[in-house]
């Protein structure tokens, strides 16, 4: 029997109809809610750095999923539009500074809360080991803040890193160095390098080294010690024997404050220190030491006193106060934004919460510098997830703030140096 035209289209009716049903709830299911997994250390010494991070993070949900008439990707719209509006929910985990507690939280994460992305995780043995499970799972992971060059070297094909590693901060740093050699008319002879014994001080140490050979600087102290020790007496000796020009320290907050005890202790003084970050930017450290820290440099990706250059920078400081008890922005907090609004940023242009859609919109990702807070020339990353936009500053602690001295066209103060002995700080 021969079907008639009116049969034939009620039989194409019910399969379209089919075939929107089995699509349909993938797609509602999207525009529902889209989950992002968060790890970062809220207990133990980093605490506050976690902190922070997390209340930053809230700070760019709720620009995203209400709106804000400002200049951030999707701060003019209510959820993500190429989502039918979706909302973004966080999960934030404390993973307490440990990488093997990192590691199964990113599991869970994926496998218990269904997330549809990753980001994290501050200390760089962390993101490590988040970071494989990631790769391994297939999902798409947002580095903001870790800073190990070895991360972007391991071949993965899910992993982004939207801030400098530590061969960008070193190469500041002796840029600086040589900079501030002819603008002083000084020489800078030798350097000694301290560092805690993880990923990221291990790696910060070997790209110090190797940039003090490559502009002919001498290494004549190069000590490791135990992260988290109880005692620095012994290296803080070895560094007051060696009597470098510039100490060159890598260390999270609580061996920061360890070493500037120490070193007043023993009357330790170093005419320069350049910071690898950590814990000299962790606001707790700078609370803590006071006018012990005085004129001590960090390299930072971020500093508050570029609001002139970055009209950004004081309308998110004043969301971030609203929710962190009047605190300001600070380097990782500041990070850990851009970090997520690049990843949710992804998430939206993908339109989808496929993994394999959200890794290729994060290949594809071209955040212009006047949407950023950061003084960076964008966020585009290379084919290592490396993103290629980054720049890295210098700032010095003067007066209990920190404030820009390098490169000099950004300057906000003229560089104290050499570093005002104990004997003139008590």
């Amino acid at each position: 029997m021969r079907k008639g035209p009116c049969m034939r289209r009620i039989g194409l009716s019910v399969v379209a109809m089919l075939m929107a049903l089995a699509v349909a709830p993938a797609a509602f299911a999207q525009a529902r809610e889209v989950v992002i997994g968060v790890l970062y250390p809220m207990t133990g010494p980093s605490a506050q750095i976690g902190i922070d991070a997390r209340n930053i993070i809230n700070v760019a949900v709720d620009i995203v999923n209400n709106g804000a008439n400002i200049n951030l990707p999707l701060a003019k719209s209510k959820g993500l539009p190429r989502l039918g509006g979706a909302k973004v929910r966080v999960v934030f985990v404390d993973h307490q500074g440990s990488a093997a507690l990192g590691q199964s939280e990113a599991e869970r994460l994926i496998t218990q809360e269904k997330v549809h992305a990753l980001l994290g995780a501050y200390q760089s043995a962390v993101t490590t080991t988040a970071s494989q499970v990631a790769e391994r799972m297939g999902i798409p992971f947002v580095n903001a803040d870790s800073s190990s060059p070895a991360l972007t070297e391991r071949g993965f094909k899910w992993f982004f890193r939207t801030s400098p590693h530590d061969g960008h901060f070193s190469q500041v740093m002796f840029e600086f160095m040589q900079d501030f050699e002819k603008k002083r008319s000084i020489k800078f002879k030798s350097v000694a390098i301290l560092n805690e014994d993880t990923t990221f001080g291990a790696d910060s140490s070997k790209v110090q080294e190797e940039l003090a050979k490559k502009y002919g600087y001498e290494v004549v102290a190069k000590i490791p010690f135990r992260t988290g020790t109880t005692s620095l007496d012994a290296e803080v000796g070895r560094l007051k024997d060696a009597n470098a020009d510039v100490l060159l320290p890598s260390l999270y907050t609580s061996d920061a404050i360890l070493l500037t005890r120490t070193a007043r202790n023993l009357d330790y003084n170093p005419k320069l220190i350049i910071a690898q970050d950590a814990g000299y930017t962790d606001p707790k450290f700078v609370t803590e030491m006071g006018k012990q820290a005085e004129a001590a440099l960090t390299r930072a990706p971020f500093a508050l006193d570029l609001a002139a250059r970055k009209p950004l920078i004081p309308v998110v400081d004043e969301m971030f106060k609203k929710v962190s008890g009047g605190r300001d922005l600070a380097d990782v907090s500041a990070r850990a934004f851009t970090g997520f609004m690049t990843l949710v940023d992804a998430i939206n242009r993908a339109g989808s919460t496929d993994p394999a859609a959200i890794q290729k919109a994060l290949r594809e990702s071209n955040i212009p510098a006047d949407q950023l807070i950061m003084p960076w020339t964008g966020v585009k990353f290379d084919e290592k997830g490396q993103n290629i936009g980054v720049r890295a500053i210098l700032q010095q602690l003067q007066g209990g703030s920190y404030q820009t001295v390098y490169p000099f066209e950004l300057a906000a103060k003229d560089v104290v140096y050499p570093i005002p002995a104990w004997s003139q700080r008590r």
